[in-house]
């Protein structure tokens, strides 16, 4: 019998305070907002083991349309925990790591919206300049810049 295929990645969830905060700030990186709706009931809270739930999500998508990121802000039930300020090494936690032109250009335009730098902006080898930041809401956000390709 032979093995089903992944097809692709769909999307990475992130859920939010405030999506209108979020947004701009994807947006600046580069993704669009591809929709925004609220999604509830029933049949939502089953797939998410919430029960009866009421979230307002907005979709965004890279520029290239293969990568999406789901901002989710939860009206009902309330949220109940924050690992937005959780170390970069803490189980489970989330980064999303974005391959843009200029680092440079990237981080100064994203330091409007209170990001910072987590450690140091590094260099790999002669491939890659790297960092982490912490972008809207605390959200850790990891930056690439492939070398030469200016």
């Amino acid at each position: 019998m032979a093995k089903n295929k992944l097809l692709r990645m769909d999307n990475v969830g992130i859920v939010v305070e405030s999506l209108d905060e979020a947004i701009p700030f994807f947006e600046e990186i580069g993704l669009k907002l591809e929709g925004r709706a609220t999604v509830e009931g029933e049949w939502a809270g089953r797939v998410t083991g919430l029960g009866s739930q009421c979230v307002e999500i907005a979709m965004m998508v890279t520029p290239d349309g293969h990568s999406r990121i789901e901002l989710s802000r939860f009206l009902t039930p309330a949220t109940i925990s924050d690992h937005r300020t959780a170390p970069v090494n803490a189980l489970g936690y989330l980064r999303v790591m974005f391959a843009v032109e200029d680092i440079d250009e990237m981080v100064a335009r994203l330091t409007k919206y209170g990001a910072q730098i987590v450690g140091e902006m590094v260099q790999y080898e002669n491939s890659y300049r790297l960092c982490y930041i912490r972008g809207i809401e605390g959200i850790l956000i990891g930056l690439a810049e492939q070398m030469g390709k200016k």
